[in-house]
């Protein structure tokens, strides 16, 4: 299941490292990204990977849940608990019994609910409503969170002992935005799988559609760029998918050009990246400084001016 996260940057490549250490282990896991970025995928591959493989994986999107029924949702109920139960049911924790529950969206969970989530990481039992007696189950826990749980925290939203016993191994997907050089990896991936999946010639990308696709922000990560490459792989089978093909919202905020300089997120000190650039094109001409003014297309008295500006001998 790894193999099917695609991706070769530095911190993409750091995230799978930590993810298959992991696996091999039984520790509650938090997985942390923003919408899109394949927090549920990167689930199913610590499940594959893990001693569990065998045993059940089940999904709870929290978000999803009715806080009415969230409870019994969680950890089953006894026929006759409130009105409605006409049957026993089997909660999501005790169907995964010996095996994975992934929560999704823990963020959601209604305080009540974290309080004995809570006390089943730390004990192993569960009381389905409407029963007396407690049961242990063995379930590994993998939550995940597009939100800043810490943020919730302070906001009296979400319990801070539930959190630190929910972050025990925190994996952080980074966003496409930040992982901007498997963009075309990842649009080469789809675009050949959604061919094959519906029985289409493969397309592929022109020159300056590339450009485009791979200097947008992709906002909805690798969700949004899966999605489209199956839909312009139907609409254009075969074909080279040119600039005009490609959706407004990605030509309007994509410049033509790839940047040659990717702004980090948290910005940067504009004078020591100068000063560093400075101090590299000195070293590589070997201080010879008209050499390293052409390097840094400026002037040989602009070069002296801000060599003297930083004092840079």
């Amino acid at each position: 299941m790894f193999e099917s996260m695609i991706g070769q940057s530095p911190n993409f490549e750091a995230l799978l490292r930590s993810a298959r250490m992991v696996a091999a282990t039984d520790v509650t896991v938090l997985v942390v990204g923003e919408t899109g970025t394949g927090k549920e995928v990167l689930a199913n591959a610590l499940q594959q990977y893990s001693p569990r493989v065998d045993k059940p994986f089940i999904t709870l999107n929290c978000a999803a849940l009715p806080e009415a029924i969230a409870e019994s949702e969680l950890f089953g109920h006894r026929r006759g608990a409130f009105t409605g139960a006409v049957a026993n049911q089997v909660g999501r924790l005790p169907a995964a019994d010996g095996g994975t529950l992934f929560l999704d969206e823990v963020d959601s969970l209604p305080l009540p609910l974290q309080a004995k989530l809570l006390r089943f990481l730390e004990t192993g039992e569960i009381q389905p409503v409407g029963d007396t007696q407690t049961q242990n189950v063995n379930v590994r826990i993998i939550a995940a969170t597009n939100a800043s749980l810490e943020e919730k925290i302070a906001r009296g939203e979400f319990r801070k002992d539930l959190y630190y016993r929910l972050n025990v191994v925190p994996l952080v997907i980074p966003p496409l935005r930040e992982r901007m050089c498997d963009i075309q990896l990842l649009l080469t991936h789809f675009i050949k799988r959604f061919a094959s999946e519906h029985g289409l010639p493969v397309s592929s990308f022109g020159k300056t559609a590339l450009s485009r696709l791979q200097a947008y922000p992709w906002p909805g990560n690798v969700r949004e760029l899966r999605n489209l490459c199956e839909r312009l792989s139907i609409l254009l089978a075969g074909r080279v998918i040119e600039e005009s093909n490609l959706p407004s919202e990605i030509v309007s905020l994509a410049p033509a050009e790839k940047p040659l300089f990717a702004l980090p997120e948290f910005g940067i000190d504009l004078e020591k990246v100068e000063m560093d650039l400075i101090r590299q094109a000195l070293v590589r001409t070997n201080g010879n400084r008209s050499r390293s003014a052409r390097l840094l297309g400026i002037s040989r008295d602009t070069l002296l001016y801000r060599m003297q500006k930083y004092g840079i001998n």
